[in-house]
């Protein structure tokens, strides 16, 4: 079999290579029942090509299949399988043209693997194996160059020689590298000249330019073209850009703008406070700009001193020491400023420092009195009122010298102890003085000038007062001394001690014995230690508590302070019965009675017998305070204060079921008189301008006016509780055909009236009728 092919747009080296491969040798084939000999091959192929990209409307012919075994009668059939079989490529199972029906793109597949047989038609049986080949798709200059890195951003310092690298941009061209020049990419520059150029076939972007200094311009933008083709006519081309940001080198000394400054400064500033500030200034950035200052000379050394400030790169004046008009009034310097990072490269174009003078005036300030040291002052607590203790002095630092008047902060004297004479500044006792109260006082003197009361100084002032011998010294405690029955002669029962409130510089000294009165007793007799103690020793045996329960000793206590001082102390002996080893039993009559008589539990059932004697007592006057009151009330007692219980609720003012609220809050009807509380009103008060027309009629506003007068008493009444409370009215009205049937001064006044109608209302009136009909009343009240 035979293969036509068809070189469609193909190169020579192309068809020289398939020369090259048809000429190759034939390999050597057997057959059944023949001796070895030499057979052509049959399949002669190995790729076929084709063009990428084709845009024809007839499906490309790629090239034809043929077996030597196909007469051309039509029994062979081409049958073709593999990578885009039937979907891509065709074949003519008849002729075995192949034919590609979709456009190919190399990028996206380069080639394609199929395989072909040639079958016969009739029993479908492959006539010879199957054999694979390659489709090639063959490559046009279709996609240009592409900086997939791109935009490039890079920096390259200041003042950089010329050919020095700044950054290298890379495009690629995605066309088939082996094949032509597709792919072969050169750059080139079109914006940024001439300060930086680019090498055509590595993309180094380099200096073109000496000397480009950031302060002048820091920033350059350069947009880079890629060609493939080499650059020839017809290539396709892609660009980029690429930002230069210079970066900053010390290459600017600082300058001052000015070579003098001039400051004034109050004579009154702290010490540590910022008195100026100067600046030199640097066109570097960064490390580069930062700066040292200092005073290099100048009669302000000591005086002030000069710090940078990180954040501004100021140079910051500060105050190291006080500062006084009226001594010198004016201070020159002569600040330096240095850059601190310094590049050696240079220092060529000079020193990266400059100098500044700067004069500081010294400004008068009017400033308050200023004290003289104090001495110490001591006064005796035995001092007098009036004596002197000591003399403070303060002046007026100003050239005016205005006169002081001197003064005690009574907030640190308020017991007054001390007085100050205001124009001498001499301090003196007011009062008496007590060391034991207060040994020492820390007084605040003031000094004001007379002339302004707002320049004022304060000082404080220790007094320290002074020990004299004025208090008699004292037991240590109270002692509670304890003799035991079983004591014999020669017992010490007890070891005293003293304290004394005032200190003598020796120390004390205190002397103990028993008083003239005592001395000679034949029951306890002391011994001084002589170190501040004495003892208590009994001078004989058999103490016996129903003898003598309790023994008082007086002791006197003698200091050694000049004048001496003494005092008498009384020691209680307690006489008890003690255990073998001492320790106290009972003590005391008390404790004999109780063991000659009652034992303890009697005690205690005594004691709760009458506790519980105490409680029925108590409950007894309770229950009696509890008792209920009579029933029958006291004639002078109003019964219309009596509050009858319901046990319904009202709503209150929003309750408007159970009675006519506008009756209420009628507020037209305005009476003059008012009636009173305490007596029943009367009907022919309230009808004595207005009768009613109708008796039978209830007159509603009759009632709405006695509420009303009521309502108002109640406002105004100071007595009256601030809540909502019962308030009672007597008032039964006048509209009742009986009129009022109220009996509450029916029996106090002579009434006329006659009662003999109520006979005739029926059985419930029968009671009312007998009690104030005519016939029964005189018997009543005459009985």
């Amino acid at each position: 079999m035979i293969m036509e092919l068809l070189f469609p747009l193909m190169g020579l080296e192309m068809v020289l290579s398939y020369l090259l491969y048809f000429s190759k040798p034939l390999p050597l084939r057997t057959s059944v029942g023949a001796s070895l000999q030499r057979h052509k091959r049959n399949w002669v192929w190995n790729q076929f090509f084709v063009l990428e990209e084709y845009t024809g409307d007839d499906p490309l012919y790629v090239g034809k299949l043929h077996s030597d075994v196909d007469k051309g009668e039509g029994k062979v059939k081409y049958v073709l399988n593999g990578e885009g079989a039937s979907s891509i490529f065709t074949i003519d199972e008849n002729t075995g043209d192949i034919h590609a029906t979709k456009r190919l793109d190399r990028e996206e597949q380069p080639y394609y693997t199929l395989r072909a047989q040639a079958r016969d038609r009739a029993t479908n049986l492959p006539v010879e194996p199957e054999s694979e080949f390659v489709i090639k798709v063959q490559d046009i200059n279709d996609n240009e160059p592409k900086f997939l890195d791109g935009p490039y951003n890079a920096q390259v310092p200041e003042m950089s020689p010329v050919g020095t690298s700044v950054v290298e941009v890379k495009a690629t061209d995605a066309d088939d590298p082996t094949y032509g020049n597709s792919a072969r990419v050169v750059y080139s520059i079109l914006e940024g000249q001439p300060y930086f150029s680019v090498e055509p076939k590595t993309g180094i972007v380099r200096t073109a330019l000496p000397n480009m200094d950031r302060e002048a311009r820091d920033q350059y933008l350069l947009v880079i073209q890629a060609k493939d083709m080499v650059g020839q006519m017809g290539g396709l081309s892609g660009t980029t850009s690429v930002t230069v940001t210079l970066t900053d080198v010390n290459d600017n000394p600082p300058r001052f703008s000015r070579k003098s400054y001039q400051f004034a400064v109050p004579e009154s500033l702290p010490v540590a406070s910022v008195v100026a500030k100067i600046k030199a200034l640097d066109s570097d950035i960064g490390p580069n700009a930062e700066m040292d200052y200092r005073i290099i000379e100048g009669d302000g050394l000591g005086v002030f001193r000069v710090v940078p400030d990180k954040d501004t790169q100021e140079g910051v004046i500060i105050l190291q020491k006080n500062l006084d008009f009226e001594k010198k009034s004016s201070y020159t310097l002569k600040i330096e400023a240095s850059n601190r990072n310094i590049d050696p490269r240079f220092l060529s174009q000079g020193p990266f420092s400059d100098t500044a003078m700067v004069r500081l005036t010294v400004e008068n300030v009017d400033e308050p009195p200023i004290f003289s040291p104090l001495s110490k002052m001591v006064v005796s607590e035995a001092a007098k009122v009036g004596t002197i203790i000591g003399t403070v002095s303060a002046l007026d630092p100003d050239s005016t010298n205005s006169p002081i008047r001197y003064s005690i902060d009574r907030n640190t004297d308020l017991e007054r102890f001390f007085n100050i004479e205001s124009t001498t500044g001499v301090i003196s006792t007011a009062k008496p003085l007590d060391r034991e109260a207060n040994a020492v006082h820390n007084i605040t003197i003031l000094a004001i000038e007379s002339c302004d009361h707002n320049h004022i100084d304060l000082r404080a002032a220790l007094i320290t007062v002074m020990d004299i011998n004025d208090n008699a010294p004292v037991f240590a405690i109270e002692y509670e001394t304890i003799l035991c029955e079983s004591a014999g002669p020669g017992q010490v029962i007890e070891t005293i001690s003293a304290v004394d409130k005032d200190e003598p510089p020796s120390g004390h000294r205190f002397v103990f014995s028993l008083t003239a009165e005592t001395a000679g007793n034949m029951n306890f007799t002391l011994r001084d230690n002589k170190d501040n103690t004495a003892s208590i020793l009994t001078k004989r045996g058999g103490f016996q508590r129903r003898e003598q329960a309790m023994y008082r000793l007086p002791v006197l206590i003698v200091d050694s302070g000049t004048p001496a001082l003494s005092s008498t102390n009384t020691l209680s002996i307690r006489v008890c019965d003690c255990d073998l080893d001492g320790t106290p039993q009972s003590c005391g009559t008390e404790a004999f009675m109780l063991s000659a008589g009652l034992s303890t539990g009697a005690l205690i059932a005594i004691l709760a017998c009458i506790i519980i004697l105490l409680v029925l007592v108590l409950l007894i006057v309770t229950m009696r305070r509890r008792k209920k009151e009579p029933l029958i009330l006291d004639e002078d007692r109003d019964v219309r204060e009596n509050i009858v219980r319901y046990d319904d609720e009202g709503g209150g003012e929003e309750d408007t079921e159970a009675f006519d609220m506008v009756a209420l809050r009628n507020l037209n009807a305005v009476r003059d008189s008012k009636a009173r509380r305490d007596v029943t009103p009367e009907v022919p008060t309230l009808y004595c301008s207005r009768p009613p027309p109708y008796k039978i009629t209830p007159d509603n506003g009759i009632f709405r006016e006695f509420i009303w007068d009521r309502l108002k008493d109640a406002d105004v009444d100071p007595s009256a509780p601030p809540y909502d409370s019962l308030q009672t009215y007597a008032f039964e009205g006048s509209g009742s055909v009986a009129e009022s049937l109220s009996s509450l001064d029916s029996l106090s006044t002579d009434s006329e009236q006659n009662y003999d109608y109520l006979s005739d209302w029926g059985p419930r009136f029968r009671k009312l009728a007998d009690l104030y009909g005519h016939s029964d009343s005189s018997n009543i009240f005459s009985s």
